[in-house]
């Protein structure tokens, strides 16, 4: 696991804010319990509470609701840089799980360290805020795309926003991605059948736009997919640059 220094939620967070060096000094304090999980088996469980919140180091997780007959919604996954059951922390109970696609590495940050860290540095807590707050503008966009958008456009959108939150800790680009995901995890994330996830990825191969296969999202015609999905990243507000100096 990097130092809190070149870390991936440094990376991230600095989109927003010039950091100080004490503010490294305190995300390097918030790094120290450092665990690993095994794919397959929940972090936190929905109903879960007095658990601790997590940084993403390496590797994917999912999180999701289960409804009583069993099936699933993923609400999102977590890529390095993300923060993990935030929101559980300050609201006292998970709403949901959180399970991790491949093993992982992740910082174990405990409630009083967090609202230790918002009182004393409050520009990283604001910093913090913004990283939520982008995480419920995706959670929008997700909403807008199962409830509106083609099956085409919804696969689109989903990866050209996996590539946008990538790049901004340095493992996404223009020309593709590494990704874990299966055919069900898409499909139990855009309300698809399996059945139709393959055949929407089907149509994107044939139309010359993207493959995802054996791991690997590959783009061949980045701007025609951003048009097919009309995928506008100002909701991700990366690109700016800091608005904290």
């Amino acid at each position: 696991m990097a130092s809190a220094e070149h870390s991936p939620l440094t990376r991230k967070l600095s989109a927003f804010v010039a950091l100080s060096e004490v503010e490294l000094a305190v995300l390097e304090r918030l790094h120290q319990r450092r665990r690993s999980f095994v794919a397959g088996r929940d972090m936190v469980h929905q109903g879960q509470s007095a658990q601790a919140a997590y940084i993403l180091s390496s590797g994917w997780v999912c999180s999701y609701k289960l409804q009583a007959d069993g099936t699933r919604q993923i609400v999102d996954f977590q890529v390095p840089g993300d923060f993990l059951g935030l929101r559980s922390v300050l609201l006292r109970t998970s709403d949901h799980s959180f399970e991790p696609i491949v093993d992982i590495e992740a910082a174990e940050v405990l409630a009083s360290d967090l609202l230790g860290t918002f009182a004393r540095t409050p520009r990283l807590a604001t910093a913090i805020l913004w990283a939520a707050s982008r995480d419920e503008a995706m959670v929008v966009e997700h909403l807008v795309g199962i409830g509106r958008r083609d099956a085409d456009a919804r696969m689109a959108h989903f990866l050209l926003e996996l590539k946008s939150r990538l790049a901004l800790v340095g493992i996404g680009s223009k020309e593709g991605f590494d990704c874990p995901l299966t055919q069900y995890h898409l499909a139990d994330t855009l309300g698809l059948s399996a059945v139709h996830v393959n055949r929407v990825l089907r149509q994107l191969r044939e139309s010359g736009l993207v493959t995802f296969r054996d791991g690997r999202v590959t783009f061949h015609d980045y701007g025609g997919l951003v048009e097919l999905a009309e995928f506008d990243p100002a909701y991700l507000d990366q690109t700016a640059g800091p608005l904290l100096k």
